[in-house]
């Protein structure tokens, strides 16, 4: 039988000790290591849209209190932005042709900017908005909020009928094609030719057919 040197045979043990000792090691960590975290839930929850727009007060340009009451019987396009936010941006020649044009039809065009004042105020220098403006930085948010809009993303426009329910909520960028399906269905509530409930159906499938919208241009 061969018999290996003393020092080969302590170094055979020693690798032997140090594998073991390895092992050992892994094993405690993987008992003692924590369980993984449950699957976390969504970072956004569905919104839950009321029935009626909400009414709630905000200072406009001049300062001066404006609760959304003030245009009950109207149909309104009520358009959340900010000066930071360039979507919003591009939104705002749109509307202030839709304001101009659908005004005598009923239809008014409402900007709530969630955003500093002066900042809305120095913007206002520089592009003008034919419609009213109002501003809120927390009472904005909650004005949001107050729309089943748990996650605040702009821009996004609500649509009522001139009784104040909402017809719709759109959730981003806002073109024109978009605005036009959506004010004629409304307009068609309010003439009595078709109720509520089959206007938002109609919404949401005459908008799947119109697709994506590609933005204009628009220098900031």
């Amino acid at each position: 039988m061969l018999k290996l040197p003393r020092g080969a045979r302590w170094a055979g043990l020693l690798v032997v000790a140090a594998l073991a000792g390895l092992g050992a090691y892994l094993t405690s960590r993987a008992l003692l290591a924590p369980e993984p975290p449950p699957p976390a839930e969504p970072a956004i929850r569905p919104a839950v849209i009321p029935e009626r727009r909400p009414d709630f007060t905000l200072a406009d340009r001049d300062g001066k209190p404006r609760a959304l009451s003030e245009w009950d019987g109207k149909a309104l396009v009520i358009n959340f932005w900010a000066t930071w936010c360039a979507p919003c941006r591009r939104e705002i020649p749109m509307l202030n042709t839709l304001a101009r044009e659908r005004r005598d039809q009923g239809i008014e065009v409402i900007g709530i900017a969630v955003d500093f004042r002066e900042d809305v105020l120095e913007y206002l220098q520089k592009m003008p908005i034919d419609y009213t403006v109002l501003i809120g930085e927390q009472e904005g948010m909650d004005a949001a909020r107050a729309f089943g809009v748990e996650t605040i993303g702009l821009p996004f426009t609500a649509f009522t009928d001139r009784s104040g329910r909402i017809a719709t909520i759109h959730v981003g960028e806002l073109h024109r094609p978009q605005a036009d399906v959506i004010l004629n269905l409304v307009r068609q509530v309010d003439a009595g030719t078709l109720d509520m409930a089959a206007a938002r159906v109609q919404i949401r499938a005459k908008l799947a057919e119109l697709g994506p919208v590609e933005a204009e241009p628009h220098p900031d």
